[in-house]
């Protein structure tokens, strides 16, 4: 299988997924100048991409998926919900005719050689979902936009070969950041997103022998640093109640406005 992060930041996400002979995108909350480049550098193009599943409406997951499905044909996978909320978006366009395809969590879908499974979240949108992608024995997640996280949530992330999870906010960054009472509110409502030290937390319940890469994403600009998310999260690993450190896995951060490596395994 292979992964990589197109972007993925709070100003926008694009996730590449998929095998030798199939490839996904998990949003499109980028041009589609930057989604070509971004696949260009992975020796991928956007015409040669199976389908675009969305996670959920808001405009950074997004905000290129009208020019994309028009201009190649792609079908577009989301929830009934998601998508119905996408339609009232202006922004992204007239959406075309006869690319939408409803998927419903926990009820996998098959793409070429590679299976998704849509799980859900809990997030301030109609009907959000992350992804579990799996291909030839190998799986993968995309988990962001977590307001919290359960069993349930755990049980979909576990047996994982690689990971991209929400590190969003430093939560002292946040409470005494510019942001309104009201916005602070809701990011660190159980509708919002995950905190570094829940990030961390979440990984320490998450990780075995076996998991291969961990990218941590969909960072705030204004409340988080890369250096200050991954510094978190390791220290959580690292004095959690599980047997590892840190140290034993390969911990990376996305890049917000970049692609980052091509993840293989």
């Amino acid at each position: 299988m292979k992964l990589c992060s197109i972007a993925s930041g709070s100003s926008g996400n694009c996730i590449f997924a998929g095998s030798e002979t199939t490839g996904i995108l998990i949003d499109a909350g980028i041009s589609g100048k930057k989604i070509e480049a971004g696949l260009n550098s992975i020796d991928r193009k956007t015409a040669e991409i199976d389908g675009i599943f969305v996670t959920h409406e808001h405009i950074d997951h997004i905000a290129g998926l009208g020019v994309v499905a028009r201009r190649y044909g792609i079908p577009i996978y989301a929830t009934e919900g998601t998508y119905r909320a996408v339609l009232r978006t202006k922004s992204v366009g007239k959406m075309p005719e006869g690319l939408f395809r409803p998927v419903t969590p926990d009820v996998k879908v098959q793409v070429g050689d590679v299976t998704v499974q849509p799980f859900s979240i809990s997030h301030d949108a109609a009907d959000p979902v992350g992804y579990r992608v799996e291909s030839q024995g190998k799986a993968a997640a995309v988990a962001t936009d977590l307001g919290f996280y359960n069993e349930y949530i755990k049980d979909h992330l576990k047996d994982l070969d690689a990971l991209l999870l929400e590190s969003n906010h430093d939560i002292r960054m946040l409470e005494v950041g510019a942001y309104p009472y009201h916005l602070k509110q809701r990011i660190l409502g159980n509708r919002g997103h995950l905190s570094n030290e829940a990030a961390g937390q979440l990984l320490c319940e998450v990780l075995h022998d076996n998991m291969k890469h961990i990218v941590l994403g969909h960072l705030s600009r204004e409340n988080n640093y890369p250096s200050l998310a991954y510094e978190t999260v390791c220290s959580e690993v690292t004095m959690g109640d599980n047997p590892w450190k840190s140290g034993d896995f390969h911990i990376t951060v996305a890049k917000r406005d970049e692609p980052g490596a091509l993840l293989e395994f």
